[in-house]
């Protein structure tokens, strides 16, 4: 029951940061046009595209729960499976923000060494969607 109570306080305390997150990820979705979103993470630009993508994942820090809608949400509105995918990958495994927490924790040459295989990798792994899809 002590952890209930625990975990109810901390969810509590993180509503309004979902909430914000929820409200700004659909002001932007309605204010950038389906066409805006095709052009920059469509087809056409795909190699570009991708490697933007896997750099905004990196400096984003969204819950999963809620970019996973989000990604749909872009894909629906025209963005290319690739650049969707590069950006989900890497918002999942790398952590450009939380780099100093995790360097304190485990170390620079720790948290270095997995913050470049995760791009790395998250950028294989969108690649391989676009070949799979």
């Amino acid at each position: 029951f002590a952890a209930m109570k625990k975990s109810k306080k901390i969810m509590s305390n993180m509503l309004g940061d979902f909430v914000a997150i929820i409200f700004m990820i659909g002001l932007i979705l309605t204010l950038v046009p389906p066409e805006t979103i095709r052009t920059f993470l469509g087809e056409a630009n795909a190699g570009k595209a991708t490697v933007a993508a896997a750099i905004a994942g990196s400096v984003t820090l969204i819950p999963g729960f809620l970019a996973f809608p989000l990604v749909g949400s872009l894909v629906d509105a025209g963005a290319s499976i690739v650049p969707a995918v590069a950006f989900l990958t890497t918002l999942t495994m790398v952590g450009i923000i939380t780099f100093p927490l995790e360097k304190k924790e485990f170390g620079t040459r720790f948290a270095l060494s997995r913050n470049i295989l995760g791009f790395i990798f998250a950028l294989f792994i969108a690649l391989g969607m676009g070949v799979v899809l």
